[in-house]
C-alpha cells in the first residue's frame, strides 16, 4: 500500500472517491428500481472503474479487487447477458459496504482490510453471462468494455486492458510478411530526438494484428472523408502523404470502438495503472501525439484558472468564532452608540453593523453544505429495511438541495436514520394488510426539507396506518407515566408525543429493529440540543407526519433577553411564541398548578425566577407582570419575567467547568451592555423544575 505517497495525491482520491461512494448508494437502490436504465448501469460500471484506478494508483489492492469483481458485474450487465434482480442487488451493495469500509480505513490511513473470499466469489459467478458459465477472464475477452470482435462496434469507452494491449502490440507489432521477430522499425527504435514515433506502416501492422489483416483497412473510413483519402482505400496514409489526421483518425476509432466513443476522452480519463512499466507512459503521449498531430494553434486552448480551495473545517470553525467575537463588539458598539448623541458614531456604527452581517452570512455560507449528505443514504436505509420486513415501500425526498452548517448535518443523521426506520416499521403496513384496507401494495415515506427564515424544516411522512391515541393513553396508564384520570385528559397530540418517553414502545413483539422504547426519547434529546424542535401530527388510516425545526446555524443564535432581578438571561427566540402583560392577581390553578386563560386556551404559568435567582423564593410577588409564552413541541407554558430588554443575536459560550451540567442552562453569553447572560434550555429547564 502507497499511502505513503503523496499527500495531494491521497487527498484527491479520497475526495473524488468519495463522492463517487456517496453516488453509488442512491444509484444502486434506483438501478433495482428501473433496472433497464442503460445510463444508470453506465454510470455505475464507470464509478467503479474510477475508484479502482485511484485504488491501483496507491496500490490498494483489497479495494481494487473488490471494485473490479463489482465492475465486471455491471460489465455483463450493460451488455444484456444477466439481469438485475433482488438477490444480485444483495450482493453488490454488501461489496459496496465493503468497499465503503474499506475507504474509511484508507481515510484513516490504515491498510484496507480485504472483502471476504466468499463475497468475491458471489461476484465473480455473477460476473457470468446467465446462459454461459465461461470463467470471468473469458467473458471479458469477448464482452468487455473495450472488446470488440471483426465486424463488431463497443459502445463503451475503451479500458485499461484495452489500451495496456495496444501498448504492447505497438512494441511487438510485425509487419506484413515478417517473421514475429521484431524489426528494427517494428521495436520503435528513437529518432535522433531521442523520441519514438509510430509510422503509418507500423499502426497498419497493429490493426491487423489486433483485428485481422484487412478488417480495418481504411475503406470504411474513407466512405466518411472520401475528399481526405488517396485512392489507394487500403491505406492509412492521408493524401498529403503526412501524418494520420484528426477526423481521420477519430473515424477509424469510431470503427473500432463504436460511434462517439473518441479517444481524447477515454484515453484522458483512464485511470493510471497501479505499476506502469518503464517507458509506457511516454508511449502513451506519442500514441496520443500521432492521433492529434499539432494542427491546432496551441493559443486556442486557454488554460483553465483553478476556482476552488481546500480548506480545512477547523479553520472555519476558527474563523466562524472569531465572527462571533465581533458580533458581540458589535452589539457593544450598538448600546454604547445609542447613548451618544455624536451623529458620526452612529454611522460609524450603522456601517459596522452592515458589515458585520454581511461578514458573518458569508462566513456562515462557507459552512454550509447540502442536507443531501444526510439524505443520501436514505434509499439504501429504507431498501434493505424494507426487504427484511417483507414490505413495498417507496421512497420520495424533496429539497436535497437545502444548505444548512456542516456540524447540523452531522448531528441530525443518526436522529433522522431513526426516524425513517421508524416510519418504515410502525407506520407502513405489510402489502396484504394495505390491500384489504383499499390502499396500495406499496407504501410511500416522503422526506423533505426547506428553509424558513433562519430555521430548516424537516418533515418525515408515511402514509402507514396512523398512530391510535387511545391505544397511546392505555400504554401510558401501563407504564406508569399517568394515572387514568389523567390520561383521558390528554390531548391527541399530547398522546402523540407520548413516544418520546424513555422506555416507551407501541409495538408488542420486540424485533431486532424496533420495541424496545429505546431510540425516541434519544432523537427528541438531540433535537433538543440542536436548539430544535419536533413536532407529531398523526390520522388514523391516513399516515402520520413528524416535522422537525432547526436552527441554520449552531454559533451564532437569535434569542430574547430577559431580566430576572438583576441578573440577565437569554431565552432563544425559536422558543419564544408570543409575549403579553399579565395582571397575575387573575390567575387560576387546576391539578395544583397556576395556570393562565388567554384567548379561551390555557397555558400552566411558571415563576422561572424561583427557580433561577438565589433568595427570590418567599418574596413579595408584583400585581403586574410580563409573561412569555415558549413552546416545546406542542405543549406550550408561560414564562413570568420581571423585564423585557429585547431581542439581540448572542454567541454562545460552553458553561465553566463549575457550572457544566446546571439544569435548564444551555450556555452563557455577553450582552451589549457588556454583562454575562446564562442562555436558558427551556426543554430541560421544565423537565428538571417544572
Amino acid at each position: 500500500m502507497a499511502l505513503d505517497a503523496d499527500e495531494e495525491i491521497l487527498q484527491d482520491f479520497l475526495v473524488e472517491a468519495g463522492e463517487i461512494l456517496e453516488k453509488l448508494s442512491e444509484q444502486l437502490v434506483d438501478l433495482e428500481q428501473h433496472p433497464e436504465d442503460s445510463d444508470l448501469l453506465n454510470a455505475i460500471f464507470r464509478g467503479f472503474h474510477t475508484v479502482k484506478g485511484g485504488a491501483g494508483f496507491l496500490q490498494l489492492d483489497a479495494l481494487v479487487n473488490c471494485c473490479h469483481s463489482a465492475e465486471n458485474v455491471f460489465d455483463i450487465l450493460r451488455n444484456h447477458k444477466r439481469q438485475v434482480t433482488s438477490e444480485l442487488m444483495d450482493v453488490v451493495l454488501e461489496a459496496l459496504d465493503h468497499v465503503n469500509a474499506m475507504f474509511e480505513e484508507v481515510r484513516n490511513r490504515e491498510e484496507p482490510t480485504p472483502a471476504p473470499e466468499a463475497l468475491i466469489d458471489a461476484l465473480n459467478q455473477l460476473a457470468r453471462p446467465e446462459s454461459d458459465e465461461a470463467p470471468v477472464e473469458e467473458t471479458q475477452e469477448t464482452s468487455g468494455p473495450g472488446a470488440v470482435g471483426p465486424g463488431e462496434s463497443d459502445q463503451g469507452d475503451i479500458t485499461d486492458e484495452e489500451f495496456e494491449k495496444l501498448l504492447d502490440a505497438l512494441a511487438d507489432a510485425p509487419s506484413d510478411g515478417e517473421t514475429s521477430e521484431p524489426s528494427e522499425e517494428s521495436a520503435l527504435p528513437p529518432d535522433s530526438s531521442g523520441n519514438d514515433e509510430i509510422t503509418d506502416d507500423e499502426f497498419e501492422a497493429l490493426l491487423d494484428q489486433l483485428h485481422g489483416k484487412g478488417q480495418f483497412s481504411g475503406a470504411a473510413v474513407a466512405d466518411d472523408e472520401p475528399s481526405a483519402r488517396a485512392s489507394d482505400a487500403g491505406s492509412v496514409e492521408s493524401a498529403s502523404g503526412d501524418l494520420i489526421s484528426d477526423d481521420e483518425f477519430e473515424n477509424l476509432l469510431d470503427e473500432l470502438h463504436g460511434k462517439g466513443a473518441g479517444p481524447s476522452a477515454a484515453i484522458a480519463g483512464a485511470a493510471p495503472k497501479p505499476k506502469p512499466e518503464p517507458g509506457k507512459a511516454e508511449r502513451r503521449g506519442e500514441i496520443k501525439a500521432a492521433a492529434k498531430p499539432s494542427s491546432a494553434p496551441a493559443r486556442d486552448a486557454a488554460p483553465v484558472a483553478e476556482t476552488t480551495v481546500r480548506v480545512d473545517t477547523k479553520r472555519l470553525d476558527d474563523i466562524m468564532n472569531m465572527v462571533g467575537e465581533l458580533v458581540l463588539v458589535r452589539n457593544r458598539l450598538q448600546r454604547l452608540g445609542s447613548e451618544s448623541e455624536d451623529e458620526h458614531m452612529h454611522k460609524a456604527v450603522a456601517n459596522l453593523d452592515v458589515v458585520t452581517t454581511d461578514l458573518q452570512a458569508a462566513v456562515m455560507q462557507t459552512r454550509m453544505q447540502p442536507i443531501k449528505k444526510v439524505f443520501g443514504r436514505f434509499p439504501r436505509v429504507v431498501r434493505d429495511l424494507a426487504r427484511s420486513l417483507s414490505k413495498e415501500i417507496n421512497l420520495v425526498m424533496h429539497g436535497e438541495d437545502t444548505d444548512l452548517d456542516k456540524n447540523l448535518v452531522e448531528a441530525l443523521a443518526d436522529p433522522l436514520v431513526h426516524l425513517v426506520r421508524n416510519s418504515v416499521d410502525h407506520g407502513v403496513e405489510a402489502p396484504d394488510v394495505r390491500e384489504k384496507s383499499g390502499k396500495p401494495r406499496a407504501g410511500t415515506v416522503t422526506l423533505s426539507a426547506e428553509q424558513e427564515g433562519d430555521h430548516i424544516l424537516l418533515s418525515i411522512v408515511d402514509d402507514g396506518a396512523g398512530m391510535d391515541p387511545n391505544v397511546l393513553r392505555r400504554k401510558a396508564v401501563e407504564k406508569g407515566l399517568y394515572d387514568q384520570d389523567a390520561a383521558d385528559r390528554l390531548t391527541d397530540n399530547e398522546c402523540f408525543n407520548l413516544i418520546f418517553a424513555a422506555g416507551f414502545s407501541t409495538k408488542e413483539q420486540i424485533s431486532d429493529v424496533s420495541g424496545r422504547g429505546v431510540g425516541m426519547d434519544v432523537v427528541k434529546t438531540k433535537i433538543g440540543q440542536l436548539n430544535g424542535q419536533i413536532n407529531i401530527m398523526s390520522e388514523q388510516g391516513k399516515g402520520t407526519s413528524i416535522i422537525i425545526k432547526v436552527p441554520l446555524t449552531l454559533a451564532i443564535m437569535p434569542t430574547l433577553m430577559i431580566m430576572l432581578g438583576d441578573q440577565s438571561f437569554a431565552l432563544p427566540l425559536v422558543n419564544v411564541v408570543e409575549i403579553f402583560h399579565l395582571d397575575l392577581t387573575k390567575t387560576n390553578v387546576v391539578d395544583g398548578k397556576e395556570c393562565i386563560v388567554v384567548r379561551d386556551k390555557v397555558f400552566p404559568l411558571f415563576h422561572i425566577k424561583r427557580w433561577l435567582v438565589r433568595g427570590a423564593v418567599g418574596q413579595a410577588e408584583p400585581d403586574n407582570a410580563h409573561v412569555v409564552i415558549v413552546a416545546m413541541g406542542t405543549r406550550q407554558v408561560g414564562f413570568v419575567v420581571d423585564q423585557l430588554i429585547g431581542q439581540e443575536e448572542v454567541v454562545i459560550k460552553p458553561l465553566g467547568r463549575a457550572l457544566q451540567g446546571t439544569p435548564g442552562m444551555a450556555g452563557a453569553t455577553i450582552t451589549g451592555d457588556g454583562r454575562i447572560a446564562l442562555i436558558i434550555d427551556v426543554p430541560s429547564l421544565l423537565q428538571h423544575y417544572g
